[in-house]
């Protein structure tokens, strides 16, 4: 079985870029606000989430350690 060991902060930051990311593809899709606004609020909140995949990932993967059986 695999845990994954993560610091309070970086639980924190992969939780808020997923949101970001969730709240912007939630924009692009939706039709309440101005199209123009509605796109450039929805595509930095998905940039946001993408940009910062690469670093999470690696946190996440030195994070992993594997119970000796």
């Amino acid at each position: 079985m695999r845990k994954v060991l993560l610091n309070l902060p970086t639980f924190g930051l992969a939780v808020a870029t997923r949101a970001a990311l969730a709240a912007g593809v939630g924009l692009l899709v939706a039709e309440r606000i101005e199209p123009s606004r509605r796109r450039r609020i929805g595509t930095g909140l998905v940039a946001i989430g993408v940009l910062s995949t690469i670093p999470l990932a690696r946190a996440v993967l030195r994070g992993i350690h594997r119970d000796a059986r």
